[in-house]
């Protein structure tokens, strides 16, 4: 593993103590050039997770609380008049940059505003770029999103709709500490802010030649034959309404990549497309009725296709 994935590792878990787990999913994440949703309950470390990980990157960040009155111009920007001179036809129209024009935006409990100003992220986390007023303005590189939800059914949020949810590479939840991080957390917390705990360890330029090395990973022709098995299973599957779309087998690659990257090897092998095909796929999965009779998940599905999908014989990926 690359030593500077190891620091920022490091960095992370002093703040978000006992999760080392779902640091590791999101600076894969950020390494795949993918975006993260983080749905749990309020108060388990959601958005302490996103500020630590700007911190340790050196990322510039920005935060946006959405609420039902926030506007998409919060997000993206919007034009105003400027006046240049005394006449006014001198003037001309003068963008101001939204919350969107950073590294990392903190996306905090996106599911309580509207479907309207949800839907101005879409062009920012598909292409890196926003249009406003029929101007397109290129985003800073890089650009990362993550987004935090309250689970549907908490007061005042909505289900994201699946275009949104297609352009999150992963959906993570992170849980309740165990005792002894809690413990950690109440001994150490009451006259200290935990993100002094942590350290800029990398910059944006160097961040940009770690991902150029993850997209520079090998993946073999049945690595590619095998995702594409997979996702072609879900579509088929019998609880299954819409199943995984080209958009998620391309983030289910990007993100195997990654994990081949984190794991010290410039190849995929198959047990890093079974470490990311469920977080990848979960929230990408719309589940029919008799799914629901059934009580089946989208989670259990997903394992399902797993087991039933036989795996590349990793002996064929070793020498490459």
């Amino acid at each position: 593993m690359n030593k500077l994935t190891d620091q920022i590792q490091a960095e992370v878990n002093k703040v978000v103590l006992g999760k080392e787990d779902i640091v590791r999913k999101v600076l894969l994440a950020i390494l795949a050039q993918g975006h993260v949703l983080l749905e749990d309950v309020p108060g388990v470390g959601k958005t302490t997770l996103a500020k630590a990980f700007s911190k340790t990157l050196g990322l510039d960040s920005k935060r946006v609380q959405f609420t039902s009155d926030t506007l998409p111009s919060d997000i993206i920007g919007f034009s105003v008049f400027d006046k240049a001179g005394s006449d006014k036809a001198d003037g001309k129209l003068k963008y101001q940059p939204g919350a969107i024009m950073t590294n990392l935006l903190l996306a905090d409990e996106i599911n309580r505003t509207s479907s309207k100003t949800q839907s101005a992220l879409l062009e920012a986390m598909e292409e890196l770029q926003v249009t406003v007023d029929g101007v397109t303005r290129p985003l800073p590189k890089p650009f990362i999103v993550l987004a935090t939800e309250n689970p549907v059914g908490s007061a005042g949020t909505q289900m994201l709709p699946a275009s949104q949810l297609d352009r999150f590479m992963i959906q993570l939840s992170m849980g309740y500490p165990n005792r002894a991080s809690t413990a950690a957390l109440l001994k150490d917390r009451h006259h200290v802010d935990p993100l002094s705990a942590c350290q800029t360890v990398t910059s944006p330029a160097e961040l940009e030649k770690l991902i150029a090395e993850v997209s520079n990973i090998h993946v073999a022709d049945r690595i590619y034959d095998y995702i594409a098995e997979l996702v072609d299973v879900t579509r088929s599957n019998a609880y299954v309404t819409l199943g995984v779309s080209p958009r998620g087998a391309l983030a289910v690659t990007r993100a195997a990549k990654a994990n081949a990257y984190l794991g010290g090897r410039d190849y995929v092998i198959p047990d890093d497309v079974c470490a990311v095909f469920p977080d990848v796929c979960v929230h990408r999965l719309i589940l029919n009725s008799k799914a629901r009779l059934q009580d089946y998940t989208a989670a259990l599905i997903l394992q399902n296709v797993l087991i039933s999908v036989q795996k590349p014989d990793v002996r064929e990926f070793s020498s490459k």
